[in-house]
Parts: C-alpha cells; sequence; structure tokens
C-alpha cells in the first residue's frame, strides 16, 4: 500500500524544520521524517549556536543573502517568541602585522555583500572591548549574537504542528522512485523492527544535512549528486568565569573561521572549532592535538591557562569542497538543478545555517512555486 501525501520533508534539523513550517504556514499538508529519536540531534545541536552577520561570504552568493535576511528574520522571530538570545557583538582580531590587509579584505568583502555597520578597531580600541585579547587591528561587529537553538527548533515544531504538520522521529528513509504521480518514499521504522511504509508525495525536500547525498541517490535523483566532504570542529569549555564580553573571532583560516571564543546565554566561554578533515560521520572527541589548540588560542589570548580548558563536544560539517579547494556555497537543488517536478535537494547547508534557516525556507518555497 502506498500512502498518498502532499509534502514530506526529510531531516528535521533547523533547516527541515523550518521549510517544514514555511509549508505549513501556506496550508500544505506537511509530514516531516527524522530517523533520530529527536528533532536536531547532529548539525543543528553541535554547533556555535552563533548568529552571523553575514561578513565572509562572497557578495551575492547564496550564504551571503541567505544569511543577511535571515539574520533579521531570526532575531525578529527570536523577540517574537520569548526565545532566548543576544546582540552580543563579535571582536575580529588580527594577531600580526602581516593580517592587517586581511581584516581590510574582509570589511571590504563584508560591505559588498550589504554588512555595513562593521566598525574598525585599533589595538586599543581591542583592549577596551577585551582586556584580555591582544590584536594589532581588528573589526567589530555589532549585530552578530547568539542564540538558543533547541529553543529556536522547538518552537519551529510547534509553528508546525499548530498549522496541521506532523514530525514523524525515528523514522528512516532507506529507498524509493520517482512516480508518474509523485514521489515515491520508502521509510523503515528505526525502533521496533523492520515495518516498512511507502508515502507517494507531490512534494519532497531533502534536508537531511550530513545525509542528504545519501538520500538523494536513495530517491534516484537524476543527474550528478555533488561529493560530500566531512569537517569536524572541536570544542573545548573554558572553566571557571569568562574573562570575555564579546564574541572573539582570529582571521579565517581554509575551511573555517579560526578557533574561536563563543559565549552562551549564561556568559560561559568556549572555543571552537577546529577543522579537522574526515572520511566518516564519528563525532567521537580527539583530544591528541589539545596543544596545538591552546597555540591557536593563544594568539589573541595570550593569558590562557590550559587547565581550565575541558573537552567539550564535536559537530561535523557538510562541506561541498575540500582540503584546499576554496569557498563553497549552499546548493538548493530544485527542478531546474534536476529535472525533477516537486523535488528539492539541500546540499552543503553548513555555516550559516542555522543564522539563514528561515531564509532558506523562504528559498525552497520559491523553488517549489508554492503561493
Amino acid at each position: 500500500m502506498v500512502e498518498k501525501v502532499e509534502c514530506v520533508v526529510i531531516g528535521a534539523g533547523v533547516i527541515g524544520l523550518a521549510v517544514a513550517r514555511a509549508l505549513a504556514l501556506r496550508g500544505r499538508e506537511v509530514i516531516v521524517l527524522e530517523r533520530a529519536a529527536a528533532f536536531g540531534t547532529e548539525t543543528s545541536s553541535r554547533n556555535s549556536e552563533v548568529i552571523h552577520a553575514g561578513i565572509y561570504y562572497p557578495p551575492g552568493s547564496l550564504k551571503a543573502r541567505t544569511c543577511i535576511r535571515g539574520k533579521k528574520q531570526l532575531y525578529e522571530y527570536a523577540e517574537a517568541r520569548g526565545i532566548g538570545y543576544s546582540r552580543v557583538g563579535k571582536v575580529i582580531v588580527a594577531t600580526s602585522e602581516g593580517q592587517r590587509d586581511r581584516i581590510t579584505e574582509i570589511q571590504r568583502r563584508a560591505e559588498a555583500a550589504g554588512v555595513h555597520d562593521l566598525k574598525p578597531l585599533s589595538r586599543a580600541d581591542i583592549q577596551t572591548l577585551e582586556p584580555e585579547v591582544e590584536g594589532v587591528a581588528g573589526l567589530f561587529s555589532p549585530s552578530t549574537g547568539i542564540i538558543d537553538s533547541h529553543a529556536l527548533m522547538l518552537h519551529l515544531l510547534g509553528d508546525l504542528e499548530s498549522a496541521g504538520g506532523t514530525l514523524a522521529l525515528n523514522t528512516a528513509v532507506v529507498g524509493g522512485h520517482i512516480g508518474q504521480q509523485g514521489i515515491v518514499i520508502e521509510t523503515c521504522g528505526v525502533v521496533g523492527g523492520p515495518d516498512r511504509t511507502r508515502l507517494e508525495a507531490r512534494l519532497v525536500v531533502n534536508a537531511a544535512g550530513l545525509w542528504a547525498q545519501d538520500v538523494a541517490a536513495m530517491l534516484g535523483t537524476p543527474g550528478p549528486i555533488p561529493r560530500r566532504h566531512l569537517a569536524i570542529g572541536h570544542y573545548y569549555a573554558l572553566s571557571g568565569r569568562s574573562p570575555f564580553s564579546h564574541l572573539v573571532y582570529p582571521v579565517p583560516e581554509p575551511g573555517g573561521l579560526g578557533v574561536h571564543v563563543t559565549l552562551d546565554l549564561a556568559g560561559q566561554a568556549r572555543f571552537g572549532p577546529d577543522v579537522r578533515w574526515i572520511a566518516e560521520v564519528d563525532y567521537r572527541f580527539d583530544d591528541s592535538r589539545r596543544s596545538a589548540f591552546v597555540d591557536a588560542i593563544r594568539r589573541y589570548y595570550p593569558s590562557l591557562d590550559p587547565s581550565r580548558l575541558a573537552p567539550g563536544y564535536t559537530g561535523i560539517r557538510p562541506k561541498l569542497a575540500g582540503p584546499d579547494q576554496g569557498f563553497s556555497d549552499f546548493r538548493i537543488d530544485g527542478p531546474g538543478a534536476h529535472g525533477v517536478a516537486g523535488l528539492v535537494n539541500l546540499y552543503g547547508i553548513e555555516s550559516p545555517g542555522l543564522t539563514a534557516a528561515l531564509a532558506v525556507a523562504d528559498e525552497v518555497v520559491r523553488c517549489l512555486d508554492v503561493d
């Protein structure tokens, strides 16, 4: 038997929930399939919880456009719903004279992308904002913030369910095909045996994050599927009182934004992530490179006491570019990319995906031509 539904969203991370909410609010019947026992258990809950300003991305790119638009939407949504957040601001630091040009380039690119609130910092300005931070020059981003990502996802799910949508947990996608009347999805219950269900949907959004390429292949998506590259990042917690009042970032490094300081809503500091390329999804914490982590932090926080660092957690990014391959943008592959009506595959939705979630959802709705 095949059960017919209007819309299926695969993956209940922040992107999947935002997309499902957007579809349900437009009157569509929506089911979200999630193989885990809870929503947001992977990329969406293993990050810095930062609301990014849109500083680093090439002008006109999907990352730049959805980050800048999504930032505004996210602040407004958090304020309206009482979700914990703070416009704590970010200090970007050049730690050597050779990095001054990088600071200038970051500001130039940000302004070209539409971010016009960055303020140049001198060494004295940095010391005023963050007395423990050493740098020769920098930038201050007043619109960078932090948010309670779990509360955000809980509210997105609440909106979805209030609009008649459904979240099916412990439900894995194990196959499918492009049918005459729609897209057929075969699912299997993760708990309680091998019972299988077949759904036929008119609209399908693959928001499976780390597993998006696997799901696209299982559904029989025509044409080439982009290669997935996995980058794991480690986060260390700083015990005791935080010496920082803002987020503190070094200039970016290949594959990421460098080992930086983030704060949670209680003011506790953590450092991370680093960038390590891996072949398979494995969240185990590798403490063997602690000394390199300490060295990276001491470039801008020289008084760090390494005994205060405690292993925290890891997160894995589903990147579309590997080591030394440069920038890779989000990919929202709709019918124009693969020729299948009603199907959208989301690839490479890494940082700033949390910030961009509501704007990415709008892009998907437009791609599906949903009124």
